[in-house]
């Protein structure tokens, strides 16, 4: 019994499946070694000028995990000092950051954070 042959068309189009195939498990199997036992390593930054609105001040901000671990429910903390020494705090959570991974929100504040000395810090995260 003899199975028929395979057309040239077939023959290209299993070939083009096979490389794409080996690249993608090529790439997973990178991945898993390059971030392996990299705990994750989160920054958080001002991501953009402040606007006022309503009597409201919105302050964008970006957070970063520059390590390779995913990180769970980050919390991030926004502190404003004005001149006068009073003080406000700010909180938002992000419920997943994986490695490499950025998210951008926004802090509201009811002072000019232009005015005053703003401070962005990550204060804590879950491993899932």
């Amino acid at each position: 019994m003899n199975a028929p042959k395979r057309t040239l068309a077939e023959q290209v189009s299993f070939g083009l499946c096979v490389a794409i195939l080996a690249g993608l498990v090529g790439l997973v199997i990178y991945d898993w070694i390059a971030s392996d036992g990299k705990a994750a390593v989160l920054v958080a930054a001002p991501a953009g000028a402040v606007r006022s609105a309503a009597g409201q001040f919105y302050v964008p901000f970006a957070v970063e995990n520059q390590g390779g671990q995913t990180a769970e429910a980050v919390r991030v903390e926004a502190e404003l000092r004005s001149a006068e020494g009073s003080r406000e705090v700010a909180e938002q959570e992000i419920d997943f950051l994986a490695g490499g991974e950025t998210e951008t929100g926004v802090f509201i504040f009811e002072r000019d954070p232009r005015a005053g000395q703003l401070r962005l810090r990550v204060s804590g995260y879950k491993v899932p």
